[in-house]
């Protein structure tokens, strides 16, 4: 077990009054936007740097559409994953607060910075789409924090994923210098050689053009017919020819000939979809201007990039660091960053971990933390968690924010960001984990939350239960319960609540007479968790055989009772059925199961014909 430091609250009150905490009021944190975003990307890069972990959140507009979208305490991880995955393929991330900060004893230096983001076609490809939903209470506690909705659609900060970056490449390109190593087509051809020969010809002869100081001037439209039909024309301060192709065959071997010219550089330019990319060729005037226009087109490739990226820069920054990235309620917020900056999200648990870690190696939650603090504790917010931690241990924190004074304006946009910092400072400290060698800090963790990291089950428990996937039907009671005992019913008429259909349910049979209880997913749904294992099949049984002999059951059935196991309500995830009421949801997943069951017994019947049909070949 993990040793922690208790001082009594006398003590406690006592070290309070003589050092005030400051005000979170008064914490500056850097609002961010399009106009000033330039500046924070080379400031935050310093401060990544120079820092020791990464605390990152998010806020979106929504979460859930309806009660039984929500991650519930009856989800397993495999569940929890796909509502997070539905969340943030429908929710769009309004704000993203990234604060690096590195901890010294009990002072804790803090970078915060909050980006306001907004997805904005400005490269007129399509992407990023910006269809999104909007959960309104989300809407309203940001308005309530003093968000300013009309300078995040105007002046807010788009982006694009790694995926639609390199889609957006293959699109639109960029002028890109081109290796001339290329190998020479094979199958070389009579007219290959005359293409080749007729390139090496024109690319010599106006080379001999620019370098010729004794030209006569011409008229201008002279001289403008002559660059129209010789595809003269210059990059920059330096001639440039463009060379018009007809396959990739002939850009090979235009490649190839000018393997021949040591001072021009080709450029491989933008094209629309579908064509063939003409070949530039730009003619330096030395060495070292060759050297000096490598590195400008260079420049030129990385600027073009950094506008196609826009917010995603200072996800690449934190994932080059490798830095550890605290969050708070991982599973919801990596979702979204896995769906926006990174590539679609895969459909499995596992897979996205995967994915997640080579892009993110060491993800720490300190939700998952506080558990080892007090597994029974209800602590579901950063103010509570951080207020349970006062009242039972000491552990003070000063937080020091460095260039407080560069921040004109004070809000309270971002400020959750601080408080994961704080909190994971305090429970650092608490649990005695610091790391004792310089490697530790750049990922390798003691063992004692070795086993924390990467783990994006919401409803992890403790460093020391066993991995499974019990769930819990009680919000404010740890206590764990197979989901071979869960039933979910629907269908019953006039129960407004748990209380009443418990009441309905209990004496009915003898399923009902020991241990169980029942909780509302939604207004249409409940689930029946039993105590003694084995009830929920009896249960299933009598109702698909219809063998209910109590009154109270027979009627509940008549009227439209019905009842399904665990398996069908995670179909119900897995095939996206996302209706409002979970009962539609049920049905429909039921229906699929029919539906499939009858296609698979057509398919046998069709495969497997009589003995009579069929032809005995050792007979012919």
């Amino acid at each position: 077990m993990l040793q922690r430091r208790l001082i009594c609250s006398r003590i406690w009150n006592t070290v309070v009054q003589s050092n005030p905490a400051p005000s979170q009021s008064k914490w500056s944190v850097k609002q961010v936007t399009k106009s000033n975003f330039s500046v924070a990307l080379e400031q935050i890069s310093t401060c990544i740097s120079d820092s020791d972990f990464i605390a990152v959140s998010l806020k979106n507009t929504g979460v859930y559409s309806t009660p039984w979208q929500r991650i519930l305490p009856i989800d397993t991880a495999h569940t929890a994953y796909l509502k997070a995955k539905y969340a943030a393929e429908r929710f769009q991330v309004l704000q993203f607060a990234v604060c690096p900060f590195s901890t010294n004893g009990s002072k804790l230096i803090v970078h915060p910075y909050n980006f306001h983001l907004f997805p904005r076609d400005e490269l007129k490809i399509g992407m990023p789409s910006y269809n999104f939903s909007c959960q309104s209470s989300y809407l309203t506690s940001m308005a309530q924090e003093g968000f300013d909705f009309n300078a995040c659609i105007y002046d807010g900060i788009s982006y694009l994923s790694k995926s639609q970056e390199s889609a957006a490449i293959d699109r639109i390109g960029n002028a890109a210098p081109i290796s001339c190593t290329v190998q020479t087509p094979s199958g070389y051809t009579v007219a290959d050689s005359v293409f080749a020969e007729r390139i090496k010809s024109r690319v010599k002869n106006w080379i001999t053009a620019c370098k010729d100081t004794n030209k006569r001037p011409e008229d201008t439209l002279i001289s403008s017919l002559r660059k129209i039909v010789s595809g003269d024309e210059f990059y920059g301060c330096r001639p440039c020819l463009s060379i018009d192709v007809c396959s990739e065959r002939q850009v090979r071997l235009v490649l190839k000939t000018l393997k021949d010219f040591v001072d021009v550089i080709p450029l491989l330019t933008p094209a629309k979809e579908g064509t063939i990319r003409p070949v530039r060729v730009v003619l330096s005037s030395s060495e070292e201007d060759r050297i000096l226009l490598q590195k400008e087109l260079e420049n030129e490739r990385k600027e073009h990039n950094k506008c196609l990226r826009g917010f995603r820069g200072v996800i690449d920054l934190v994932s080059d660091s490798q830095k550890p990235v605290v969050a708070h309620n991982s599973l919801n917020d990596f979702t979204f960053v896995h769906s926006k900056f990174l590539a679609p999200l895969p459909s499995t648990l596992d897979e996205f971990r995967c994915s997640l870690g080579l892009v993110f190696p060491n993800v720490l939650d300190v939700n998952h933390l506080m558990k080892e603090i007090s597994p029974l504790a209800k602590l579901n917010n950063l103010p509570t968690s951080i207020s349970y931690l006062k009242q039972r241990f000491f552990a003070p924190i000063d937080i020091e924010i460095p260039n407080q004074a560069e921040v004109n304006e004070v809000k309270t946009l971002g400020h959750d960001v601080v408080k994961i910092s704080q909190l994971f400072a305090k429970l650092w400290s608490i649990l005695k984990i610091a790391p004792k060698t310089p490697e530790a800090v750049a990922g390798h963790f003691p063992d004692a939350i070795e086993c924390y990291t990467n783990s994006f089950n919401p409803f992890f428990t403790s460093s020391h239960g066993p991995a499974n996937e019990d769930v819990s039907v009680w919000t404010d009671n740890a206590r764990k319960i197979s989901i071979k005992n869960l039933i979910f019913l629907w269908g019953f008429k006039g129960v407004t609540s748990a209380g009443n259909l418990k009441n309905l349910l209990y004496g009915s049979h003898e399923v009902f007479h020991n241990e169980f209880d029942v909780r509302m997913v939604d207004r249409s749904c409940a689930v029946i968790a039993f105590g003694n294992p084995g009830f929920s099949e009896v249960l299933m049984q009598l109702m698909d055989s219809g063998g209910i002999c109590t009154n109270t059951l027979k009627e509940m059935l008549a009227d439209g009772l019905r009842a399904a196991g665990y398996e069908t309500y995670q179909k119900v995830c897995e095939l996206g059925l996302w209706e409002a009421d979970l009962a539609s949801s049920m049905e429909k997943a039921l229906e699929e199961s029919e539906s499939f069951s009858d296609a698979q017994s057509k398919e046998r019947s069709r495969i497997c014909p009589n003995n009579g049909e069929v032809i005995n070949l050792d007979e012919l």
